[in-house]
């Protein structure tokens, strides 16, 4: 992932002086390790070691030394790691050293829990607008912000400088929304939409599906059933698919 260059970074002396190029999947995990070392300041520890800190994160230690070094942090022999320093680290690392303006686009129920949601500004996020397209919306008050119409996009986006674009409509309009995004000079969107997305070069896009995260608890439900009904003695038991393909092997049948 390439990102921009900058010529020091605020804060305590140590924190990182440049951006560093991070692989993404370091980078999915760094917000991972900002909530376990937030808790640990909040108890009152000032440092903590890489296995304490990968346990709160759910990481292996290895690869969360890994991580870290990849942000010059190596912590300290028989010490650990400054949870204070290491925080200031990452919040710069993850551009949260600035409270980045949020527009929240549908507030239909998803969008009107998510709006309603005040961990985004303890996580250096501020939802500054509110839009949808239905006029019955129009004007609704959620969280202290008034729901203005999408045709408002473009002259809120310049007064709020809006860097983040949150898409939480039916999927039917979301590719219009995120289109409508883009004209406005947003050029980060998180998408909850059920859909797939295209999006210009230089736009990132993430996107959320919690039935998809559902159908995969599924499947690990199902397998978990199949690995249980495997009759006692050790033996095979024929298990037949849709479509009538039969398999021996249950792991098989389910894509293992």
């Amino acid at each position: 992932m390439s990102q921009h260059r900058h010529p020091g970074a605020p804060g305590r002396a140590g924190a990182v002086p440049a951006l560093p190029d991070l692989p993404e999947a370091t980078v999915a995990r760094l917000p991972e390790y900002l909530r376990a070392l937030h808790n640990l300041a909040e108890t009152g520890h000032e440092t903590v070691s890489s296995e304490g800190l990968a346990s709160a994160a759910g990481v292996n230690s290895a690869k969360l030394r890994k991580d870290l070094s990849h942000l010059g942090s190596y912590g300290t022999r028989g010490v650990g790691y400054d949870v204070g320093l290491l925080i200031d680290q990452i919040e710069y690392v993850l551009g949260l050293t600035q409270r980045r303006a949020v527009a929240l686009v549908g507030v239909g129920n998803l969008g009107h829990a998510l709006a309603g949601y005040d961990g985004f500004v303890s996580r250096g996020f501020r939802i500054a607008a509110l839009f949808d397209a239905d006029t019955a919306r129009v004007g609704e008050e959620i969280n202290g912000l008034v729901v203005r119409h999408i045709d408002e996009l473009p002259r809120v986006a310049a007064a709020e400088a809006i860097a983040i674009g949150v898409i939480a409509t039916p999927a039917s309009a979301a590719q219009a929304v995120a289109d409508q995004l883009v004209a406005v000079g947003v050029t980060s969107i998180l998408n909850f939409a059920p859909c797939v997305l295209s999006v210009p070069e230089g736009v990132d896009l993430r996107k959320v599906d919690l039935a998809i995260e559902l159908q995969i608890l599924s499947f690990h439900e199902h397998r978990k059933a199949s690995l249980t009904a495997l009759p006692a003695t050790g033996g095979s038991a024929l298990t037949a698919l849709p479509g009538g393909l039969a398999v021996t092997d249950p792991q098989e049948a389910i894509g293992t």
